[in-house]
C-alpha cells in the first residue's frame, strides 16, 4: 500500500475526528487507515470481478442459445448448468469417402459437431461427445492434408484438420485443458478407443479375399480394426464393449476368428451374428463448403470472453 496515501487518509482522519480519535497512538492509526484503504481496494476488485462474471455469463448464455436454434428443431439442447462455450471453428472431418468441413463447438464439458447448411445459421447431424471419453493423437502433414490429427473416442475415431498450424495447435490444447479440468473433478477419462477407419480410397481390393471393389461389391469396414473388406468378408458381428454392451457390431472374418469362442467351425456363426451391409454410413455431401477460416475462443488469461481456466473451475459443468 503506497505510504503517500495512507499519509493523507491518516491526515484528513485526524482533521475531521480530532476529538473521537485523541489520545489513540500514531501507530494504531496509521494501522487502521492502512486497513481502511486496502478494505476499500478489495471491495472495488470484488465488485468490478463481480460484474465481469455477469457479464461472462449473459455473453455465455447468449452463445450458446445461438448455438442451440442453429441445431433446431429436431437435435439435443445444449443448454446444461455450468456449460461454457469455449471456442467454436471449422475443421476439415476425414469421413469415408472424402473430407468434408464441419463446424465445432467445444464446450467445458463436450465437444459438438455437425454438418453445414449455412454457416453461422444452420447445421444438421448434431454429435455429442463427451471430453472426458476423448483421446488425442498428433499427426504429421501429408501432400493432401495438412494440420491434422486424430480424435479417438470409444464408439468412433476420426481424422480432422484446421485451417493452420495455429488454429491445430489451439484445437488440441483447449480440449486437453477442458479435459484435465473435468478428470481433476472427479470424471473418468475412457481407456479404450475405437480404431480410425481407413478412408475408402486407400484400397481398390477388399484386404482379406484381395477382391476388386466395383459398383454392386462395396466396401464395408471392420468395427474393431478398421481395414476394408467386402461383404463376404464382412458378415459376421460381435460385441465390442468399448462400442456397445448390447448391440453386435460389424467385424471382419479374421478379427472374427479372434475375438469370438467357436465351436471348431466359425464360419456355420449363426444368423443373429450375421451383418447386414445396409448399416454402412451413408455418402456425406459434397466439400463446396471448403473454406476455413480461424477458429474463436474463450481467452483463457481472462474473464470476459474471454473466461478461462479460472472460470470453468469456479463453474463446473453438472452431470
Amino acid at each position: 500500500m503506497c505510504d503517500d496515501k495512507v499519509s493523507e487518509l491518516r491526515k484528513e482522519v485526524e482533521s475531521t475526528y480530532m476529538r473521537q480519535i485523541k489520545g489513540v497512538p500514531a501507530p494504531a492509526l496509521h494501522t487502521l487507515c492502512t486497513y481502511c484503504l486496502c478494505s476499500a481496494q478489495s471491495l472495488h476488485t470484488l465488485t468490478h470481478t463481480h460484474d465481469m462474471e455477469k457479464t461472462f455469463d449473459q455473453q455465455n448464455t447468449e452463445r450458446i442459445k445461438a448455438v442451440d436454434e442453429s441445431f433446431r428443431p429436431s437435435m439435443k439442447s445444449l443448454f446444461k448448468e455450468g456449460r461454457v462455450l469455449v471456442g467454436e471453428g471449422r475443421l476439415l472431418k476425414q469421413c469415408r469417402r472424402k473430407t468434408q468441413p464441419k463446424v465445432f463447438f467445444l464446450f467445458n464439458d463436450v465437444i459438438v459437431y455437425g454438418s453445414i447448411l449455412l454457416h453461422g445459421r444452420w447445421y444438421k447431424d448434431q454429435k455429442i461427445i463427451p471430453l472426458e471419453s476423448i483421446k488425442l493423437e498428433d499427426m504429421e502433414d501429408t501432400a493432401r492434408l495438412k494440420n491434422q490429427w486424430l480424435i479417438r473416442t470409444p464408439r468412433k475415431s476420426f481424422v480432422v484438420a484446421a485451417a493452420s498450424k495455429e488454429d491445430k495447435h489451439s484445437w488440441m490444447q483447449n480440449i486437453e485443458l477442458c479435459k484435465s479440468i473435468l478428470v481433476k473433478q472427479g470424471h473418468c477419462p475412457s481407456e479404450e478407443f475405437a480404431v480410425s477407419w481407413m478412408p475408402d480410397k486407400a484400397s481398390q481390393i477388399c484386404l482379406i479375399c484381395k477382391a476388386k471393389f466395383k459398383t454392386f461389391k462395396r466396401r464395408h469396414h471392420c468395427r474393431k480394426c478398421g481395414i476394408l473388406v467386402c461383404h463376404q468378408c464382412s458378415k459376421d458381428k460381435t460385441l465390442l464393449g468399448h462400442i456397445s454392451t448390447t448391440e453386435k457390431q460389424k467385424v471382419c472374418r479374421n478379427c472374427y476368428k479372434k475375438t469370438v469362442e467357436v465351436d471348431g467351425n466359425w464360419e456355420n456363426s449363426t444368423k443373429e451374428n450375421r451383418a447386414d451391409s445396409s448399416d454402412e454410413e451413408n455418402q456425406e455431401g459434397d466439400d463446396s463448403l471448403l473454406y476455413l477460416t480461424p477458429s474463436t475462443w474463450v481467452d483463457l488469461s481472462m474473464g470476459t470472453w474471454s473466461g478461462g481456466e479460472h472460470y470453468m473451475s469456479m463453474h463446473p459443468a453438472i452431470n
